[in-house]
């Protein structure tokens, strides 16, 4: 059988790179989508190296974006994210991923989806999953997206154009609320772990903050450290899927096994030394706040956008894990994360209305390149439900 081809572009946003196409270019039956990005992403691989497709191995690198028209009238193109994990077949709709909002402005713009002209333009993007608006500003050259400038954005080599992306009204994004609990913190029965103090705050992605220190960790550990702890990773599991019970994302322990992209995992300590993957070292003047965040059960490289956003939100809310760890001089407009590959400046607004915490918006600063664009080859043996060309 001949394979099936699909217009495709492969872009990197921030710390992750996603295969982006077009909603017109894929069945409009979306019972078809899963088979068609797990075939393209080589997705379902025991090994977990996605030698088969175009993913990375890591959940950061298994990424699929669909651009389409805009189903509002604020904004000018519909984004849905859709997450993909290295060693199985399950696609994830119910996160966001904030790095890969980089790459949508810029695709939409070289895409011919939105007009630009001059220097700069501003994309207003819907994020379908989360309902959310997100306003993406960068420069121009010669009417397309710039690339070349001089934005730092740790974990990423070399420089380029500032994307700014700013998060409209962020808070709820999958619970309909801030703190989906009512409370800045809640204690937590975990299975294998025990009683466990947590925050549950939902930003941009909804997220788990666990002081690292009561799993017996620095917090300065690194993600090959990290990942070679299976305990550890089987209880964050564990805790993760409490935290979604909790949080009302899952109604059971094993409907939230069947969500893995959400919530996300943080362990936080306070400011502290460490050495970075480029093998610097950052000293604890550098940073108010150090997290080491797992996604889709991985341990993060550097730190999602929406996992910095919702860390910035939360610090900023009374009596939150993050909130007491926290460098108490901390700036709103300018947070500093310490991660594994640097640190993240996120910039955020948060007030109390009626006695209850809201996020206005949350402000912060990538890059984006497209790396590649044609067609992408999916098995046909993989995509019963496609005709082959």
């Amino acid at each position: 059988m001949r394979q099936r081809k699909i217009p495709a572009v492969f872009m990197r946003g921030g710390t992750s790179k996603a295969v982006m196409f077009h909603r017109h270019h894929l069945p409009e039956d979306q019972a078809l989508w899963p088979q068609i990005f797990v075939a393209a992403l080589g997705a379902g691989d025991a090994t977990g190296r996605q030698l088969d497709g175009l993913g990375g191995g890591v959940s950061s690198l298994s990424k699929v974006c669909i651009i389409g028209p805009p189903s509002r009238a604020d904004a000018d193109v519909d984004y849905t994210f859709v997450q993909l994990s290295p060693k199985s077949e399950h696609i994830d709709f119910s996160s966001s991923c904030g790095n890969m909002t980089a790459a949508v402005g810029p695709f939409a713009v070289d895409e011919g989806l939105v007009a630009a002209v001059g220097d700069r333009v501003a994309v207003r993007i819907h994020n379908t999953n989360a309902g959310q608006l997100i306003i993406s500003r960068f420069p121009l050259d010669e009417d397309q997206a710039a690339v070349d400038g001089e934005w730092i954005v740790p974990g990423v080599s070399g420089q380029g154009a500032p994307v700014r992306l700013e998060f409209q009204h962020p808070g709820g994004a999958a619970t309909g609320r801030l703190l989906p609990t009512d409370d800045s913190v809640n204690v937590l029965d975990v299975v294998g772990v025990g009683p466990l103090e947590v925050s549950m705050v939902d930003a941009g992605n909804p997220c788990v903050f666990i002081a690292a220190d009561a799993l017996g960790l620095v917090g300065t550990e690194m993600p090959d450290v990290l990942d070679g702890q299976l305990e550890l990773l089987t209880q964050l599991e564990a805790i993760r899927c409490s935290a979604s019970v909790a949080m009302g994302i899952s109604d059971s322990m094993e409907a939230a096994a069947k969500i893995p992209g959400i919530p996300k995992v943080a362990l936080v300590s306070p400011a502290q030394s460490a050495a970075t993957l480029s093998g610097d070292l950052l000293d604890e003047s550098e940073c108010d706040i150090t997290l080491r965040m797992i996604s889709v059960g991985q341990p993060h490289r550097a730190i999602p956008v929406t996992g910095s956003m919702c860390a910035a939100i939360a610090a900023q809310i009374t009596d939150t894990v993050v909130n007491r760890l926290c460098r108490p001089a901390a700036a709103p407009d300018d947070i500093r994360i310490a991660h594994p590959s640097g640190v993240a400046r996120v910039g955020a607004t948060v007030t109390q209305q009626k006695g209850k915490w809201v996020a206005d918006n949350a402000v912060l600063y990538r890059t984006a390149r497209r790396l590649m664009d044609g067609h992408v080859y999916v098995s046909a043996a993989r995509t019963p439900g496609l005709a082959a060309d």
